[in-house]
């Protein structure tokens, strides 16, 4: 996660609003964007930020710099992302305006930006404690090693993905922040454990082959995540389901949950 910087996620289209404007100019932002809030800028050094719940009750004419906050924080494009999740989430802020040096506004990133870094994260504990629980269950000794893999060639254990991860994992892969996946290698067959958003990423840009932990185990024994892919008869990534985020079961329980009350 080191690797994972600020610059890498934040948004560099970012729609902004002139000091020397006025609360009229806001609303108007608010309305033709959809957006709730804005840097303020005065010749593109950050000055403030403005969002929509400042504008209560204040009349149209106002001038911006009388309702800005001005006290505001900031981050840099080299801080790290965890940096970045940290300041976020512990001042309840939604959006960080990234800056440069001498104040001049470079992007923005926000609590989604950091979220989506963090999905799929790979970590070294995860793939042995993977490795202790083929230990346990088939008595065997894997050996581990990492390698590139053709993703064509891997059996899928996940029969559903979602949509608006792709989106997220595409970008990594250009910008050479994609974790690794995580493949059992036996006899015949590679078995994608974890990563198949990353997998259909690359396969739809056109990307043969990933960086994988490949978990290898000599002895040509059945394992019981094939067992339970033929059951849900997946055989290569084509099978796997993309699912549109609004068919997402949390936001369906979500929205039950919301009636109820």
């Amino acid at each position: 996660m080191d690797k994972k910087r600020v610059s890498d996620y934040m948004t560099y289209d970012v729609v902004t609003v002139d000091v020397h404007g006025s609360i009229k100019d806001v609303m108007e932002k608010i309305r033709t964007t959809n957006h709730d809030g804005f840097p303020v800028v005065d010749n593109n050094e950050v000055v403030g930020y403005i969002s929509a719940r400042d504008l209560l009750f204040v009349p149209p004419g106002t001038p911006v710099s009388d309702v800005m906050s001005d006290q505001l924080i900031v981050a840099d494009p080299d801080m790290s992302v965890n940096d970045a999740a940290r300041v976020i989430f512990r001042s309840g802020i939604q959006k960080l305006p990234v800056v440069d040096e001498k104040n001049r506004l470079l992007g923005i990133i926000s609590n989604t930006d950091v979220i989506r870094s963090q999905i799929e994260h790979v970590s070294p504990e995860k793939v042995f404690n993977f490795i202790e629980t083929l230990k346990k269950l088939h008595g065997v000794e894997p050996t581990l090693k990492r390698e590139t893999v053709r993703i064509d060639e891997l059996l899928p254990t996940q029969s559903k993905i979602y949509e608006d991860e792709l989106e997220g994992r595409m970008y990594e892969i250009r910008k050479g922040l994609a974790e690794p996946l995580i493949v059992v290698k036996r006899p015949g067959r590679l078995i994608l454990v974890d990563g198949h958003h990353r997998a259909i990423a690359a396969k739809r840009m056109g990307i043969k082959t990933l960086d994988a932990y490949i978990i290898e185990i000599g002895e040509d024994i059945e394992l019981g995540m094939e067992r339970t892919a033929k059951a849900m008869n997946l055989s290569k990534l084509d099978d796997i389901v993309v699912l549109d985020y609004a068919r997402h079961p949390l936001v369906a329980i979500t929205h039950r949950l919301v009636r109820r009350v």
